[in-house]
């Protein structure tokens, strides 16, 4: 974070700091202190005269601006700016150049290198004091526009969050035998995702992919999901609609397109016997490959009507032979990695 107390600039109607912090970087002793006497009235002002001693600076304190000489002893300007934007901590640290070169070329190098302006030596007091405001002003004004869209994304990751769970609760709802199914899928789904490398981003969309997965099944009868005897071919056909119907209800969420992936194709099987559409191998999503297994998993370590929570080893059975024929091996063998991990056995329901 700059160091910096912030107030109210009346003229962009901005908040921008009162007194901003300002590093002076150069080697001469009276550039550096022509530059204090112009800006040390608007500004906190320190100076250093190298490179390092400028690396070494930031490291404890942040400054608003960095006016940066281009020629050095040691590091010279283009070196010390491209170590500021290489590392996360500095790299948003605005920098203008000063120099008394009147290269294009170095202007134009400094400027793919990140700086946001050139002053030219011998300072003009009121150029370097308007250069330095507006640079601190734009900014300022950049971190406050980022920092609304960082709070916005976040209040809509938490919307997001919340409806998935609420229409992901209807589903568990009609049959209190499933309740808590498709967050356990989801978990596992995410789990997967996380062993097979995927980044937080591709993590959290499966995660909510795995828990709408079954929200097809709102559209089946209650009495059907809930019979605690065999199904009549009838029945059955009327289940295996689910998949289809969830596809129709969250292929119009544009926000999220991959919601449906999950929805239509976790039936599938790795053989082609699966259901809606018999896909084979890796023509089904990967996506959906990984859900499938986290479904089976959760429907053999949970309590349902027709059966009881499977002890470990038939659960790990049941996945090793479904290699290739159900599942998709490498994925199969990720949730295999998961069970021998889970030596407590804690990975099922919590009756």
């Amino acid at each position: 974070m700059a160091e910096s107390a912030t107030g109210t600039n009346s003229n962009i109607g901005l908040s921008v700091p009162k007194k901003a912090s300002i590093l002076v970087v150069d080697d001469s002793t009276m550039m550096a202190s022509l530059a204090r006497r112009i800006l040390e009235k608007e500004y906190l002002v320190h100076t250093v005269s190298s490179g390092e001693d400028c690396l070494a600076f930031v490291k404890a304190r942040t400054p608003n601006l960095i006016l940066l000489d281009v020629y050095m002893k040691g590091m010279d300007g283009f070196a010390v700016i491209h170590e500021l934007k290489s590392h996360k901590e500095t790299a948003d640290i605005p920098v203008i150049f000063l120099t008394g070169d009147e290269r294009n070329d170095h202007e134009i190098l400094g400027l793919q290198e990140g700086a946001l302006d050139f002053i030219s030596k011998p300072f003009i007091p009121g150029i370097l004091l308007q250069r330095v405001k507006n640079t601190i002003e734009l900014s300022t004004l950049q971190k406050n526009l980022q920092s609304e869209v960082n709070r916005q994304t976040q209040k809509i990751k938490k919307l997001t969050y919340e409806i998935t769970q609420a229409l992901s609760s209807t589903v568990d709802a009609k049959d209190h035998y499933t309740r808590g199914h498709s967050a356990r899928v989801a978990k596992y789904s995410a789990e997967i995702a996380r062993r097979m490398g995927k980044t937080d981003e591709q993590q959290e969309e499966i995660y909510f992919m795995g828990l709408l997965h079954d929200i097809g099944k709102i559209s089946v009868a209650g009495n059907i999901i809930r019979k605690d005897s065999r199904l009549t071919d009838d029945e059955f056909q009327e289940i295996k609609e689910h998949p289809m119907a969830g596809y129709n209800i969250l292929k119009t969420i544009t926000t999220l397109p991959g919601l449906a992936i999950g929805a239509r194709w976790h039936h599938e099987k790795y053989d082609g016997s699966g259901y809606p559409d018999g896909l084979i191998g890796k023509q089904i999503p990967e996506e959906a490959r990984i859900i499938a297994v986290a479904d089976v998993y959760d429907a053999l370590t949970s309590k349902r009507t027709y059966s009881e929570i499977r002890p470990q080893s038939v659960v790990r059975g049941i996945i090793e032979e479904g290699k290739g024929s159900h599942f998709d091996p490498e994925i199969a063998d990720i949730m295999l990695q998961m069970i021998d991990d889970d030596t407590e056995y804690t990975m099922k329901e919590q009756l």
